[in-house]
């Protein structure tokens, strides 16, 4: 999806900080992914109910739990507590409204307070899942004059919060200059190079490390520049990549334990987008990828897209994919109209490979193809397809393959996929509505087999699979 509908969103300072920051130095990633993990977006959840869900989403083997943003936030629309509404509605309010920050301190009246986070982290480290929070320090809440007057003192005056363009509003977006340091969607783009503001942000993060979280994902994250970037007139040098990753102080402070967190960034693939030298830094999402798997899943057919690789120059290992993501499904609806019963086909395949750490986006609860909002209230946890039997399977499969190489084939129509990974396991997906006879090669050892999610038996002799699969169903076999 382009940046320009993604991104037509209507859009005391840190607590004493309890871990000792490691020394900024040369390191070669910024990222602490587990192997073979996965991560479950409770998007909109609140705090308190992602807590009171952990033994769930541990138990669907997540390994990761990601928030939606935890900063001081704009409050629309009187504070209602909508999804999204419509006028006339008669409860109000929008969900990106967490995307447009007032301040950078822990707490807002969408998810939860300081308290809540922390509460719901220590649930996490109980449960054995790692808090994945995301954050945006790339720009603040279209009225800036909602701007706490702590963040605008902290930066030396409001002025000092923007770039010089940062009310320019992007009309090239692969000019990389205007891409970096204009505005978006009404959204004005925050003076990341600004020492002051990296030495604030730095403490709103590290607070959140205390508390318990063990990774970032960076919204926005290909509209801050690169050090190859070119300068807004305010800035000495593009290095708030080295800063938010820990290579590099702000006035002496730096990043906790930077090689133990989980950093992405939401860089999505267009023209003119640096993806290698962002890769530098930390994990970048596979946007491409996800558009043509929903494309096969739309045809119903592995080859109604090109599946055979990811679509982006960076290792496949540093990259988070998805079927789709929050974006996709609710700013155009590009991802919508897919039936759960078919994002959980993607998500098998996704999850049973051997590269890239998937993400689960989180539908609302009641959600329908007629009613992408479903029960449309903040806070409450979204439908039950994170922790469907399948979506499960695939979630253990991926760990208990760890290691395993993976090999990918698929029918002569692409109706059924298989992966096999080494000679220890195979996830087998049926795209279609149909039943389908399944014959295909296989690295398993010749023997019966029974799926682990529906106890269905399966043979292999001579280096072929066989069995039945279900409409739109799988079977994850080791």
């Amino acid at each position: 999806m382009n940046n320009f509908n993604k991104h037509q969103r209507a859009a005391g300072v840190a607590a004493a900080l309890l871990l000792c920051a490691l020394p900024a130095g040369a390191r070669t990633l910024a990222t602490d992914r587990e192997a073979n993990g996965a991560i479950l977006h409770a998007w909109s959840w609140s705090f308190d109910t992602i807590a009171a869900r952990m033994a769930d989403i541990a138990a669907a083997g997540y390994t990761y739990v990601q928030t939606s943003p935890a900063n001081t936030c704009y409050v629309g629309e009187n504070g209602g507590m909508a999804l999204f509404s419509e006028p006339g509605d008669t409860v109000t309010g929008k969900w990106y409204y967490y995307y447009q920050p007032t301040d950078w301190k822990i707490g807002n009246y969408m998810l939860g307070s300081r308290d809540a986070f922390k509460a719901m982290a220590d649930s996490a480290r109980a449960h054995g899942v790692k808090v994945i929070v995301d954050v945006l320090p790339n720009h603040t809440a279209i009225d800036h004059t909602a701007v706490l007057p702590d963040l605008d003192a902290a930066v030396g005056g409001h002025d000092n919060l923007y770039h010089a363009n940062g009310f320019t509003p992007i009309t090239q977006w692969n000019d990389r200059m205007e891409c970096t340091t204009g505005e978006m969607g009404g959204l004005p783009d925050v003076n990341t190079e600004n020492p002051d503001f990296q030495y604030y942000y730095l403490q709103y993060v590290n607070d959140l490390i205390n508390l318990g979280a063990r990774g970032f994902r960076y919204d926005t994250a290909k509209h801050i520049g690169l050090p190859s970037d070119p300068l807004d007139p305010k800035a000495e040098r593009n290095n708030f990549w080295p800063v938010a990753t820990g290579r590099e102080a702000a006035k002496g402070l730096s990043l906790l334990m930077p090689d133990s967190l989980f950093i992405y960034g939401e860089v999505l693939q267009d023209k003119n987008v640096k993806e290698l030298e962002y890769s530098e830094y930390m994990d970048l999402t596979a946007s491409s990828y996800g558009h043509a798997l929903r494309q096969a899943l739309d045809s119903a057919s592995y080859s109604g897209a090109d599946l055979t690789h990811w679509h982006h120059p960076a290792d496949p290992s540093r990259l988070v994919t998805w079927v789709e993501s929050h974006d996709t499904y609710c700013n155009a609806h590009e991802s919508a109209h897919l039936e759960d019963e078919q994002i959980r086909m993607g998500w098998v395949f996704l999850a049973s490979r051997e590269d890239g750490t998937p993400l689960f986006f989180s539908r609302p609860a009641g959600s329908s193809r007629n009613n992408y909002w479903g029960n449309n209230r903040i806070g409450a946890a979204g439908n039950d397809e994170y922790r469907h039997p399948e979506v499960a399977a695939a979630n253990h499969f991926r760990r208990a393959m760890a290691g395993e190489p993976e090999t990918v084939v698929a029918s002569a129509d692409g109706a059924v996929v298989g992966v096999a990974r080494g000679s220890r396991g195979n996830a087998l997906i049926n795209f279609t509505g149909l039943e389908r006879s399944v014959d295909l090669p296989t690295t398993l050892a010749d023997g019966s087999y029974t799926d682990r999610v529906y106890g269905r038996r399966w043979e292999v002799s001579g280096g072929r699979i066989r069995g039945t699969l279900a409409p739109l169903s799988s079977a994850v076999i080791y």
